[in-house]
Order: C-alpha cells, then sequence, then structure tokens
C-alpha cells in the first residue's frame, strides 16, 4: 500500500473510530467502511511502473505514474510491471564449440518491457522465460561458433545474441538492449596447447624476421664489395680504420709496418711494372695525438 492510500485509510478510521466510541456508532460505521474502500481502490504508480488492471476478466486498462482509482471487487490489478533496464545472467556449462571444443561461457543480457500488456498477458513469467531463452540462444551460438573465432571476435558474438534473444522476447513486448559475453572458459590441457601453439608461432616469426635481415645484410655486403672492387684505395683506407677501431681502446702506441696495411689489400699494394718498390716503412698510431 503507498503513503498516500496509507494516510487517507488511517485518517479515515481514526476519525470512524472517534465517532463510534464519543459521539454515535451508526455516524462512524461510514468512515470506516470509506477507509475500506479506500485502501482497496486508490493505487499510486511510480514513474517506471504500469500497472495492468482487468475488469471481471478482461482487459481495462493499462494505467502510467500517478494517483488513480479503481473499482473494488470488479476491477483487479494482474500485474505491476516496471519499465526500467533490467539485467538478467546466464550461462552454458560445458557447451561444444562448432570444432566440439567444450567451453563455459558467462553472459549478461540487459532488456526493458516496452508493452506492459504484453508482458503480463502474452506469457506467465517473462523474467524467467527470459533466462531460459538467453540460455538456449548462447547454446545454439556456441554450437555454430568455432572456438577461435568465439575467443576472438566477442562483439560480433554479442551481436548475434541479441538479434536472436531479440526476436524471441519481442513478442511478450520485451525489447534487448545488448548482450555481453563476460567470460569464455575453455579446459586446461587446451589452454597448455594454444599457448605452446602461440610460441611456435612467435619462433617462426621470429626466424623469418631474422632471415629477412640476413638477406638484407647479404645485399649491402655486395654492394660494398662492388664499390671496394672498383675502388681499391678505398679498401685500404678502411682497413686502416679497422685497425685504428680495434686498437684505439688499449691507450698506447702502436707500430704497425705499412706491409701489413699493403696486405689487406694486395691489388692496391702491387708494384707498377717496371717502377722500383718502395722501402719498407711503419705506420705509426699515438692514441693521445688521435
Amino acid at each position: 500500500m503507498n503513503p498516500i492510500t496509507s494516510f487517507l485509510t488511517a485518517a479515515s478510521l481514526a476519525v470512524g473510530a472517534v465517532l463510534v466510541y464519543w459521539v454515535n456508532p451508526f455516524l462512524g460505521f461510514p468512515f470506516i467502511v470509506l477507509a475500506v474502500i479506500i485502501a482497496m481502490s486508490l493505487k499510486v504508480a511510480n514513474t517506471w511502473e504500469k500497472f495492468v488492471i482487468l475488469r471481471m476478466g478482461k482487459l481495462q486498462s493499462v494505467r502510467g505514474a500517478g494517483l488513480f482509482a479503481i473499482v473494488p471487487v470488479i476491477d483487479n490489478v494482474v500485474a505491476v510491471i516496471d519499465g526500467r533496464i533490467q539485467t538478467t545472467a546466464f550461462n552454458a556449462e560445458q557447451a561444444l564449440t562448432k570444432d566440439t571444443v567444450p567451453v563455459n561461457v558467462d553472459a549478461i543480457i540487459f532488456w526493458h518491457v516496452h508493452d506492459a500488456e504484453k508482458a503480463a498477458l502474452a506469457i506467465t513469467n517473462y523474467r524467467e522465460a527470459i533466462d531460459r531463452v538467453a540460455q538456449t540462444s548462447l547454446r545454439e551460438m556456441i554450437g555454430t561458433s568455432m572456438l577461435a573465432a568465439l575467443l576472438s571476435d566477442r562483439k560480433e558474438a554479442d551481436e548475434q545474441l541479441k538479434e536472436a534473444i531479440g526476436k524471441k522476447t519481442a513478442p511478450w513486448g520485451v525489447s534487448v538492449g545488448s548482450v555481453e559475453i563476460r567470460d569464455v572458459a575453455i579446459p586446461v590441457v587446451l589452454q597448455d596447447a594454444m599457448s605452446r601453439q602461440a610460441q611456435a608461432e612467435r619462433e617462426k616469426q621470429a626466424r623469418v624476421i631474422l632471415g629477412s635481415a640476413e638477406a638484407a645484410i647479404a645485399g649491402k655486403f655486395v654492394e660494398a664489395a662492388d664499390m671496394y672492387a672498383g675502388h681499391p684505395a678505398a679498401l685500404q683506407l678502411r682497413a686502416m680504420n679497422i685497425i685504428y677501431e680495434t686498437t684505439k681502446e688499449r691507450g698506447a702506441t702502436i707500430l704497425i709496418p705499412s706491409s701489413m696495411v699493403d696486405s689487406l689489400n694486395p691489388s692496391a699494394a702491387s708494384p707498377i711494372p717496371g717502377a722500383s718498390s718502395p722501402a719498407p716503412t711503419e705506420v705509426v698510431w699515438n692514441k693521445a695525438a688521435a
């Protein structure tokens, strides 16, 4: 009983009791009857509620928010429908996917009643029916989906469930706002196998990348070899630079015969026919001077 009806009923009973005990019982009796009528006929619906009223077994009206009255005994409120968005959690245990993998799936559905008349009269218990339909649709969706698609494409599975459940609940006056799959659990043995598969795929990709890098490096070496073949002096300078780079960290003066440098590039160091060979010299590198 709502506060307004309770207050008016209590006030009528109080006036009737005072009249019965202090004035005249016949004057207090109508107020007592009025209190009973108020309690049976005066109703208040909240802004999110819909009252479905039958009059002698036939639909009389669906009353919305506010204060209204019904005819006692003749009228009967058969259902009070909540029009707010509701949530229902449901799951499917040991459901087989299309590739025969058992999975446990947990999901949640957001729905609301858009037609209070159908929700009250077209089905006995629409809340229980929504739960059953959601579970059935979830199992059907799992049975037509591959495990990889179920794990990787949740949004498509959510939309598929929303459409399937919405078609079944629409005749009951219930609209489905969205369906969200919260978790997909697979057997531990399969998790280990999938982990090894993912590791193998990453190793394969790493080897492919390494091979590509080796091919690129080899190509650069070929280009460098072609360039040095056309410019022997450049190769000799490069050889001297390599020797310097390998010894500069020691912090000492190093004496290297020039013949050693020439041996790194014989084509550049070979004497011209008829020319006298130069005397061997020494190349001096001083780290401090460098």
